[in-house]
């Protein structure tokens, strides 16, 4: 059911958030392309108030930013609610008929949240000639993301090998539309459970997904939102799964978002089930995405911080260590988050 959400209050950061650090290291962000690339929006949202929003050349509030790979989370969201409503299974085989017959047979939805599937896959965003994620989302698999995506063969067994790999989003999705009942080249029911389940039920209202010609959700990277709308999204895993006393997300499904399955070494994060996490901030949960969208929830600090921009690959470990400063400047909480999602 879709229900408007209440405006964020607002205000100043509270006495105890270090704002001389926080202060010079937004003014390096918005200011500075040389080692950071182009930040075109930053807010953060501490203690549930928004203390924080600034916004690059041509950019405001009410513009809106692609996710590039921060949808992933969302894919994630989706699936702890298909697995609650049981149109999902975890365990049960794929329900994928080119695999039943081969060694992708044992291939789970589990496998491929936690990019455990071993399917064979490139993602590389610059090599074009080797990339599988470009010849998906802009080349031979445009019209039909996640048959491309399912057609890669076996590399290792399933479970064994950790790979990231946007093709496995894409084939959930394709999962999910098919579960709700979407026929193909028809996207109508599973972008009403998108809307009703999660964005209507935020009051995201910015918030726009987009699918290929076959019907897919292409959940891999394709969610255009504002700034803020992003940071609601943080702020339901902030409140482990509840927004404004309804629960949205299970507790479980959230604690299982954030289990360590991966270490990535060239990007520093963990991974678990579509979620990123900073290892120095062990309850963390980070959305991340293509030249440095961040949706970086520490529920820790009672924080949620979104960064918005244009960084290439070379200046992504820069950028990350800014934002780390940026986390930082908030003091640890002393209040906890109960079960329900509220403070205690």
């Amino acid at each position: 059911m879709t229900t408007a959400s209440s405006p964020w209050p607002s205000g100043s950061p509270d006495a105890d958030v270090d704002v001389d650090t926080w202060e010079r290291g937004v003014s390096a962000l918005m200011s500075s392309t040389t080692t950071t690339g182009q930040t075109q929006a930053i807010v953060a949202a501490h203690r549930g108030r928004i203390v924080c929003e600034h916004y690059g050349e041509g950019h405001d509030e009410s513009s809106t930013f692609i996710s590039w790979s921060m949808a992933k989370s969302m894919v994630g969201a989706l699936c702890g609610m298909a697995a609650q409503d049981g149109h999902i299974s975890l365990d049960d085989p794929a329900p994928i008929s080119a695999w039943a017959h081969d060694d992708r047979a044992e291939i789970t939805v589990r496998h491929l949240l936690q990019m455990t599937s071993g399917l064979s896959w490139v993602e590389d965003y610059v090599d074009g000639a080797t990339s599988h994620v470009i010849d998906m989302l802009f080349g031979t698999g445009v019209d039909d993301v996640a048959g491309y995506a399912v057609s890669r063969p076996a590399a290792a067994r399933p479970g064994k090998e950790w790979l990231y790999s946007s093709g496995t989003t894409n084939i959930i999705c394709r999962i999910l539309g098919d579960a709700l009942g979407d026929t193909h080249g028809s996207h109508a029911r599973v972008e009403q459970y998108l809307h009703d389940r999660l964005f209507g039920a935020m009051g995201m209202s910015s918030a726009s997904p987009k699918f290929d010609k076959r019907g897919t959700f292409v959940g891999s990277s394709y969610v255009y939102a504002t700034a803020h709308d992003f940071a609601r999204f943080g702020q339901l895993f902030l409140n482990r799964g509840v927004w404004e006393g309804r629960r949205l997300v299970s507790e479980e499904w959230v604690d299982f978002s954030r289990h360590v399955v991966a270490h990535d070494g060239d990007n520093g994060f963990n991974y678990g089930a579509h979620w990123w996490m900073w290892p120095d901030e062990p309850d963390s949960l980070v959305a991340l995405g293509y030249e440095g969208q961040y949706t970086w929830v520490v529920p820790g600090r009672d924080l949620v911080l979104v960064r918005l921009g244009k960084t290439d690959a070379a200046q992504r470990d820069d950028l990350t260590a800014e934002l780390v400063k940026l986390v930082r400047a908030f003091p640890e909480s002393t209040v906890h988050m109960d079960k329900s999602g509220g403070r205690g």
